[in-house]
Order: C-alpha cells, then structure tokens, then sequence
C-alpha cells in the first residue's frame, strides 16, 4: 500500500534556485534552500522538492528503492535560523529529485506534487528521523 507523507517544512526556495517553467509544468534545474528552523529530520520538503540527509541517501541507494536521483542542493542557514539555533551543526544533505510514479515505484510525486512512498520506503525511513513529518497517510 503506498503512503503519502508530507515532511518537515524547514524552510524554502532560496534565491538561487533556478525554476524552468517553459513547460507550464514547476520544474528546479538548482535547488538553493533556506534554512529557516531544523526540527532534526532526514527528510525536509519545500514543494517540489525534497531534501535528505546524506546517511539517508546513502540509505535509500543501498537498497535500490525506485524513483528517485541524487543531486546536490546548496543549502543555507537564514538569519532566523543562526538566531534560533546558534549551536546545530547541520548533517549533509541531498536533493532527493522524485519522478517515479506514485504506487508503482518506492517515491512518486502526485498530481497535487504530494511526495507518495512505497511500503518499503516507509519501512526504511522509520528507521530514520521524520518524527516531524505533518502526516503519513495511506495513498487513496
């Protein structure tokens, strides 16, 4: 049964990202992130991408999930954040670019740009930090 999971929000587009939208469609070619507050999740969302930490990137590699690619995201911490968290050292993180089909590979993004996982996805991220995602449902 495959999910939808909608993960922590920690911040948003930075300003160097580079959106393409000649297609009608929102498509990122750079993802720059901002930083606003980090609950301590392995994956962040700000739609319509995804961000993981690189130990759940390697994660997701080792066990061959399905319909994804890795590529680099530059993130950076606001001032907001550097006031709120002066201390957090942040992990490396990793642009978890999803176009898998939703209930047929292990990540798929809906119509709606819902990140949709798999049963198995959703076992392995258990196994991680996402105790901030606003929900996990099941994909109607």
């Amino acid at each position: 049964m495959p999910y939808i999971i909608e993960p922590e929000v920690a911040g948003g587009l930075g300003p160097r990202t580079v959106i393409d939208r000649s297609s009608g469609k929102m498509i990122v070619t750079k993802h720059h992130y901002q930083l606003d507050g980090w609950l301590g999740d392995d994956l962040i969302e700000s739609s319509p991408c995804y961000i993981v930490s690189k130990r759940l990137a390697d994660a997701v590699s080792r066990e061959q999930l399905t319909g994804f690619t890795l590529d680099e995201v530059e993130i950076f911490k606001s001032e907001q954040f550097d006031e709120l968290y002066p201390d957090t050292e942040l992990p490396p993180f990793v642009w978890l670019k999803v176009h898998g089909e939703p209930g047929t590979d292990d990540f798929g993004m809906t119509a709606e740009l819902l990140l949709a996982i798999s049963d198995r996805a959703l076992r392995l991220l258990e196994n991680f930090n996402i105790s901030n995602a606003a929900s996990i449902n099941p994909f109607p």
